[in-house]
């Protein structure tokens, strides 16, 4: 199962060396904590074989299209009522969406399968047309509220053959990559934060909108960027992946953390035109500044 406790001992290690960034990235820590106390054992995780897994991967399916786990909405309030309010007073441009939010859960009509990744009926953007909800915020509430029920769920079949796989999506939730690792292979490993996957992928390929030409993926130099960071781009979908070159930062934390403790990244993207997919410190607190860390 997922040991959230060892991420929040990366994540405190992280914020001892960004302390001028402490107030913004305090929203992560609630997460993060959040996710620590939540009790696993309320989910018994999918038993499919390799097999079974491999049938949808070829379909080009991800495992949550077909295997969505049973979760209780009051299993995961208790992470989500806190942070919805957190926000709300942070973010006032997003308070009357969440109210929505929490008016239509309340009432049955938002669930946790609401949040799902999905464009079909029931799914997340469904969500958002129905009560009108940014994509960043149902991005927040999903990412806040699912991960560690998706991770515990998918916790005994992360094994994924070579080569079956060559989507830009997750495998196993269908969700949009947050990070991207060049490793010492030279290859980039793919990181979603919605479930804990993490997948191979190919390297001069938007993982958004599938676009390979080596001239539309550009590298974005970021002001305040360490050694290793980067931000790659493209020009057809204007969507931009954070990324770190393990190569030259062997003893770098998590995908997760390093993402979380790098908003100074995104503020630097999102004021150059781009936007991702996945939920960012520059959406959800647009005014909290653009500096890097100290």
């Amino acid at each position: 199962m997922p040991d959230y406790a060892a991420l929040c001992t990366e994540w405190d290690g992280i914020l001892a060396r960004r302390r001028s960034m402490g107030s913004a990235l305090a929203l992560w820590t609630a997460v993060l904590q959040g996710w620590r106390n939540w009790d696993d054992r309320t989910v018994t995780p999918l038993g499919w074989t390799v097999e079974e897994c491999r049938q949808r991967w070829e379909r080009e399916v991800p495992l949550l299209a077909d295997a969505a786990p049973p979760i209780a909405p009051e299993s995961i309030e208790h992470l989500l009522g806190p942070l919805m309010e957190r926000l709300a007073v942070v973010n006032g441009t997003a308070a009357a969406a969440l109210s929505r939010f929490a008016v239509a859960w309340d009432e049955g009509l938002a669930s946790p399968a609401s949040l799902y990744p999905s464009s079909g009926k029931g799914g997340v953007v469904s969500l958002q047309d129905e009560l009108d909800m940014p994509a960043y915020l149902t991005g927040f509430l999903a990412h806040a509220g699912l991960r560690p029920v998706l991770d515990a769920w998918f916790s005994r079949v992360r094994a994924l053959p070579e080569g079956v796989w060559d989507r830009g999506c997750c495998p196993w939730c269908g969700g949009m990559p947050s990070w991207g690792d060049l490793m010492k292979d030279g290859n980039v490993l793919l990181s979603c934060h919605l479930c804990g996957g993490a997948w191979p992928a190919t390297r001069l390929r938007c993982p958004f909108c599938d676009v390979g030409q080596s001239k539309d993926m550009l590298p974005l130099v970021a002001k305040g960027a360490e050694q290793g960071y980067f931000v790659g781009t493209c020009r057809t979908c204007r969507g931009y992946l954070k990324g770190l070159d393990r190569r030259e930062r062997w003893n770098a934390a998590s995908p997760l953390v390093e993402d979380w403790a790098s908003p100074h990244l995104d503020w630097y993207a999102v004021r150059a035109g781009y936007h991702r997919p996945t939920p960012s410190l520059a959406q959800l607190l647009p005014d909290a500044g653009e500096g890097p860390p100290a």
